[in-house]
C-alpha cells in the first residue's frame, strides 16, 4: 500500500513537472520567435522580405542597419532616450534610497500616513494622470511666459525625465522599504559606533547591501522608460527631441498608411521602409539586452525578498 502511494505521488509530482516545464517552454517560445523573426526581417533584401518573410535569410545585409542610422537618424533619437533613461533613474535613485531607508528604519510622527499614502500611489495608473500632469505643465509654462517671456516646462526632456521618476516613486520605494526591512540592524550599530551618521550608514554600509532591489528597479524602470511612448507623445513636440519610440512609431503609422495606397503589384516597392523599420526595431532592443546581463542574477533575489517585511 504504501509502494503505491509512493509511485502515485511520485506520477503527479512528475506531471507536475511537465506542465510546468511545458508552460515555461511555451511562454520561452512565444517570446523568441517574433524576436527572431525581427532580427531574420532586420538582415534580409527586400525580394527576400516579401518573397518568403519567414525564410531563413540568404546572407546578412547589413546596409539596412547603415541606413537606419545614418538616414533615420538613429544615433540622435536614441540619445534622447539614453538622456532620458539615465537622468529618471538618477532622479529616483537620489529620492526613493533615503525616503525608503527612513520609512523603514525610522518611526516618527506621519510616518504611518506617508506609508498609506505612497501604499496607495501604487494602486494610481499613470496613464490616467498623463492628462492632468500636461494640464499643469502647460499653465506652469504660461504663467512663466507670462512673467519671463518663456516657458521651459514643455517640450524638455529634463522635465519629462522628472515625470517618469515622480510616477515612478510609489513603487520604488515600496519595493526598497520591503527589502530594508529584511536586513540586520547589527551593520548600523557597527556603524554607528565607528562615528558614522546616516547619510554615510545609508549610502556605505546599507546601498551595497541592496544590490538585488536596486538592479530590480534599475531593469524594471529603465525598461519602461526607454519603452515610454505616451507621456513623451504628450510632453515633446519637437521632432529633434523625440526619443526613440516616438519614431518608431512613426514610422510604423507612415508604413502602413503608404500600404493601404499602394496597388498588390506594386506592394515589393514597399519592402525597404519595412525592412529598415525592421533594422530599427532591433536597434531598440539592443540597449536593454546589454543592460539585462549585468542585473539579471540580481533581479528575481530582489523581487522576492523585497516583497517580505520582517
Amino acid at each position: 500500500m504504501q509502494n503505491t502511494t509512493e509511485k502515485s505521488s511520485r506520477s503527479a509530482e512528475g506531471l507536475y513537472k511537465f506542465f510546468i516545464y511545458f508552460v515555461l517552454v511555451l511562454l520561452a517560445v512565444t517570446i523568441i520567435v517574433p524576436v527572431a523573426w525581427v532580427f531574420m526581417a532586420s538582415i534580409k533584401q527586400n525580394a527576400e522580405f516579401y518573397g518568403n518573410p519567414w525564410a531563413l535569410p540568404a546572407g546578412f545585409y547589413w546596409q539596412n542597419f547603415v541606413n537606419a542610422w545614418n538616414g533615420a537618424k538613429m544615433g540622435e533619437y536614441m540619445l534622447n532616450s539614453v538622456i532620458v533613461t539615465a537622468l529618471a533613474l538618477a532622479l529616483l535613485l537620489v529620492v526613493a534610497l533615503p525616503a525608503a531607508y527612513c520609512l523603514s528604519r525610522f518611526h516618527f510622527k506621519g510616518c504611518k500616513v506617508l506609508n498609506t499614502l505612497f501604499m496607495a500611489g501604487l494602486f494610481i495608473n499613470v496613464n490616467y494622470i498623463v492628462v492632468p500632469i500636461f494640464l499643469m505643465l502647460r499653465d506652469g509654462d504660461v504663467w512663466l511666459k507670462s512673467h519671463f517671456g518663456s516657458g521651459f516646462l514643455l517640450n524638455n526632456l529634463v522635465v519629462l525625465a522628472v515625470v517618469y521618476a515622480a510616477t515612478a516613486l510609489p513603487f520604488t520605494i515600496y519595493l526598497l522599504s520591503g527589502y530594508f526591512a529584511t536586513l540586520p540592524h547589527d551593520f548600523e550599530e557597527a556603524a554607528y559606533i565607528d562615528g558614522a551618521n546616516e547619510l554615510q550608514i545609508l549610502w556605505k554600509v546599507i546601498v551595497p547591501l541592496c544590490k538585488p532591489a536596486l538592479a530590480t528597479f534599475t531593469l524594471f524602470h529603465a525598461v519602461g522608460h526607454w519603452n515610454g511612448y505616451f507621456n513623451a507623445t504628450m510632453y515633446i513636440n519637437s521632432r529633434d527631441k523625440w526619443p526613440l519610440m516616438l519614431i518608431v512609431r512613426e514610422m510604423v503609422a507612415e508604413s502602413g498608411t503608404s500600404m493601404v495606397h499602394q496597388s498588390a503589384t506594386a506592394i515589393e516597392d514597399l519592402a525597404q521602409p519595412f525592412t529598415l523599420q525592421m533594422a530599427i526595431i532591433i536597434f531598440t532592443i539592443i540597449p536593454i539586452l546589454c543592460v539585462y546581463p549585468f542585473v539579471q542574477k540580481y533581479f528575481m533575489k530582489g523581487m522576492l525578498m523585497g516583497s517580505v517585511k520582517g
